[in-house]
């Protein structure tokens, strides 16, 4: 039986304005953004003003103490996820959670920077993290929801699917999420982002291929094929001495995180991924997937479209308009974005997420696939501070 589905969003930031422009794409269904918090107050009323929600709040408490809503959606920094996460369950509400799942966030009383945390105990703690979230949704009875974007952009779906009818076996798997730098200040730091490019970039790529290589393991074998090692590297390159004339293009001021980073996943077929991550890359977003098969191959470009060139001799002639994101100049030959959020999955994710609280069905993207690439991502950490590979099975 369907129900109505009353969001509280809790953070109206970046993330926070997206997921609410992806909810009101929805019209078909019983659905409405009942309020909003943040602090300040300021952000929330903008975003409320913007996106007609009747209610705003400094305090998130006050989402979670009203009855009517039955769905919180938490587009709050990283290490937030499990405090609020936990807290929504045992209020009685379905959760959607933005990736990183959680992490690992340093201690109470810390004497050391928390990125100089041995990557060995990270991974132990970020997956105990993650499975004290499972647990409260459980117990709770309520939806834990994961909020991988990539999974649901047409584009991945499509290769998807032609992966599937090939009828071939993934030999390996190329992708990447790249650009030229995030401005939030909570992302610089470990203790609230829980790392760098691994954590606010790999995320995605990762979670793809675990996708892909679990689906193929379920139509070949019955069972999901699963992640056997991790190796990786991960540094900080804007600290190399040739950077200094870079800051001006690409964001410099890091705290304890890397910018920089490539995971080799291996698979328990034998099969590889390669997942690389970096805030290094001028020209927008990056969003690429390659998948290698016996039989075929399928490339997926989800950040530039051939469909829209523009052309423009100096950057105020297009000054007023979106071209895409993370590009740093709209001078010269562009590839603006006809419907970005689209094409990256957004309303499409938000809609799964919907239909999952108001027809009592499981969604597409869930705690699972979350507490998977948490496992991947510091076990990456653990091999590039170690120099070896980790194995996980």
């Amino acid at each position: 039986m369907s129900g109505k589905v009353r969001v509280g969003l809790i953070g109206a930031g970046f993330v926070g304005n997206i997921h609410a422009r992806a909810y009101r794409r929805i019209t078909d269904l019983d659905l409405d953004i009942a309020a909003v918090a943040a602090v300040p107050l300021a952000q929330a009323q903008e975003l409320a003003r913007q996106y007609r929600i009747a209610d705003c709040y400094d305090d998130y408490r006050r989402i979670l103490d009203r009855q009517d809503i039955n769905l919180v959606d938490l587009c709050v920094p990283n290490h937030l996820h499990e405090l609020l996460a936990i807290e929504a369950a045992q209020a009685g509400k379905h959760i959607i959670v933005e990736k990183p799942f959680t992490g690992y966030f340093g201690g109470a009383g810390a004497s050391e920077p928390v990125g100089a945390t041995s990557k060995r105990l990270m991974l132990a703690e970020s997956l105990q993290s993650a499975d004290r979230m499972i647990a409260a949704a459980e117990h709770a009875r309520v939806k834990l929801m994961y909020a991988e974007n990539w999974l649901y952009s047409p584009v991945v779906q499509k290769a998807a699917r032609l992966v599937a009818a090939s009828g071939g076996a993934i030999l390996e798997i190329r992708a990447e999420e790249s650009h030229s730098g995030s401005h939030a200040a909570y992302a610089k730091t470990w203790q609230h982002a829980g790392g760098g490019a691994l954590v606010r970039l790999a995320a995605h790529p990762i979670g793809i291929a675990l996708y892909l290589k679990e689906q193929e393991g379920l139509r070949r074998e019955g069972k999901p094929i699963r992640v056997q090692a991790v190796t990786a590297e991960a540094d900080n390159l804007s600290q190399l001495p040739c950077f200094r004339d870079a800051g001006k293009w690409l964001v410099a001021d890091w705290h304890d995180v890397e910018n920089w980073c490539a995971v080799i996943v291996t698979f328990s077929d034998g099969s590889r991924a390669l997942i690389q991550a970096s805030d290094i890359v001028l020209g927008g977003m990056k969003d690429t997937l390659q998948v290698y098969l016996t039989n075929a191959r399928v490339d997926c470009d989800m950040g530039h479209s051939g469909m829209l060139k523009a052309y423009a001799p100096d950057d105020q002639t297009f000054v007023n308009e979106y071209i895409m994101e993370k590009v740093s100049t709209k001078a010269g030959w562009t590839y603006p974005s006809v419907d970005e959020e689209w094409l990256l999955g957004y309303p499409q994710e938000m809609r799964d997420f919907v239909e999952a609280v108001a027809f009592d069905r499981a969604p597409l993207s869930d705690a699972r696939l979350g507490r998977k690439v948490v496992e991947v991502m510091y076990a990456a950490y653990q091999s590039a501070e170690e120099g070896c590979r980790v194995n996980l099975l």
